[in-house]
């Protein structure tokens, strides 16, 4: 009781800024609402009419496919530039963590812009490295899974936060257990493999899941400056085609039972990984 006055200040801006607009989209979910009119309420419609939405379930699919991608590059690359990084001191390490945690300061339409030009087939440098070393360029831009590829290149290499945590829980690792390692003869990869990684694990599962909600939620600047939910709907994610219903055909209700899916679905997709490791650590627990 006495940390309430604390949190007081976190719980008020959580109740107006994510649980008063969560409350307001649940409730326009079941209303046939358009922004010009009082919502129509209409029971369970919108959710029939959810069950049948093909190009929603496809941009769903696509979602996953893009977090599929993401998530593990983006963990492979915080995990490894974490490693990297760990216990060194000098300017070419401050450089390198500087260096990691940049890209999550730039704001993601000047991200989304920048790697526009990057990809760009004309004039885009990414392409002409591609084709200075003779390997065929994909078509960032203009084919489906290049654009789908490219996309996932966007979106991969924002993991300040996630070098951040990463690096913290390496620090953490007391030194003299890899000093013993290297006593008793043990390689660096024994090291890593039996030692620092598995001590690190709980982090990482909880990065993947942060991870996860953030690449499904958070694709939606990246694609819209970029591909623009193309070509032929190549990376029309859900957050993109909730944009649309809600703002270019009006339908805000509808729009709002798409957000709250697209919510649970990602809450489903969070939780299965802790699932599994709570179903794992229970089972290692009964056989010890």
């Amino acid at each position: 009781m006495k940390r309430l006055p604390l949190a007081l200040p976190y719980l008020l801006g959580s109740a107006l800024l994510v649980l008063a607009p969560f409350a307001l989209a649940v409730g326009l979910a079941f209303t046939d609402y358009f922004g010009f009119r009082a919502p129509d309420f209409t029971g369970a419609r919108n959710l029939v009419r959810l069950a049948g939405d093909r190009p929603f379930w496809a941009a769903v699919g696509i979602s996953a496919l893009v977090a599929a991608v993401v998530v593990p590059l983006r963990l492979l690359l915080a995990v490894g530039a974490a490693l990297l990084l760990a216990r060194r001191r000098g300017v070419s390490v401050a450089v390198g963590r500087a260096s990691a945690y940049l890209p999550s300061t730039i704001p993601d339409a000047a991200w989304a812009l920048l790697w526009l030009w990057i990809l760009n087939p004309l004039y885009g440098p990414l392409p002409a490295v591609l084709g200075m070393l003779g390997i065929p360029d994909p078509g960032f831009l203009t084919t489906p899974w290049g654009a789908r590829l490219g996309l996932a290149l966007v979106m991969a290499f924002q993991v300040g936060e996630a070098f951040i945590v990463a690096l913290a829980a390496r620090t953490a690792i007391p030194a003299r257990l890899h000093e013993a390692i290297t006593i008793e003869g043990g390689s660096p990869w024994f090291a890593m493999t039996r030692v620092t990684l598995p001590l690190m694990a709980p982090v990482l599962l909880v990065l993947a899941v942060r991870d996860t909600v953030v690449v499904v939620q958070n694709a939606f600047v990246p694609v819209l400056l970029i591909t623009g939910g193309g070509p032929a709907g190549a990376t029309l994610t859900a957050p993109l085609l909730i944009y649309r219903r809600a703002f270019e055909y009006g339908e805000l209700g509808y729009a709002s039972t798409l957000s709250v899916a697209l919510l649970a679905l990602t809450a489903v997709a969070a939780a299965l990984p802790l699932w599994l490791a709570a179903r794992l650590a229970a089972r290692h627990r009964s056989r010890g």
